[in-house]
């Protein structure tokens, strides 16, 4: 249940990220041209780059922790094979310090060494799960999806919109995202959702103001 957690937690964040950084950026061209096809060239574009850079990342990220993950449970192999009476009383000593009385721990070591000596050890010792490990193929292709996702809010609105609306549109449709997203995030993780949802509304309105300011300014300076 908590790694389910987690990775829907890191879905709610990736689509907050495609929400924020596309809505940036098409708004952002928006304050510097009225074109329609040069919005909506740079949102698909940004959209594309901004999901492909989190899978990257995102696979690059969990392929280090798996072989992390590996590379302690090759250990853990090794060290039971060459000394298997001292990982015994390792693993008794650890169920001694959760509360077992030294006979019980001895018993349940005996008796999950004897099943699975390996997976009892990540269990306890790593707090790993041997038969689960990461896979950074999932992760990616969960954050390239859930960035997705996200950018195409900004994205439909800034292009589907009458033009004198676009921006406002854009904006109205981002912060509602956006506080559901940050509410989300924080019932995930048993907080106030309104905290965090006034959080993410903020600081999605900061970001498009900055870049339609910055977009006002070049489109006015190049005459675009």
């Amino acid at each position: 249940m908590n790694a389910r957690l987690n990775w829907l937690r890191a879905g709610v964040l990736g689509a907050n990220d495609g929400i924020v950084s596309t809505a940036s950026l098409v708004v952002g061209v928006a304050g510097a041209t009225a074109n329609s096809t040069a919005i909506l060239i740079a949102g698909v574009a940004g959209m594309f780059a901004g999901a492909l850079s989190m899978a990257a990342g995102e696979y690059v990220s969990v392929s280090t922790q798996r072989d992390t993950e590996v590379a302690a449970l090759s250990r853990e192999r090794r060290e039971l094979a060459e000394e298997p009476d001292e990982e015994l009383d390792e693993l008794t000593c650890m169920y001694q310090d959760r509360g077992l009385s030294p006979g019980l721990a001895r018993k349940v070591a005996v008796e999950l060494t004897a099943r699975d000596a390996l997976r009892a050890h990540a269990e306890v010792e790593l707090r790993l799960d041997s038969g689960e490990l990461t896979n950074p193929w999932v992760a990616a292709l969960a954050s390239f999806l859930a960035f997705t996702v996200g950018a195409l809010i900004p994205l439909l609105f800034i292009t589907l919109s009458p033009a004198d609306w676009r921006v406002p549109a854009t904006f109205v449709a981002v912060a509602c995202a956006t506080a559901a997203t940050g509410a989300i995030s924080a019932r995930l993780g048993h907080a106030p959702a309104g905290r965090a949802a006034v959080r993410s509304v903020l600081g999605g309105a900061v970001a498009m103001a900055v870049t339609f300011g910055i977009g006002s300014l070049v489109g006015t300076t190049t005459g675009v």
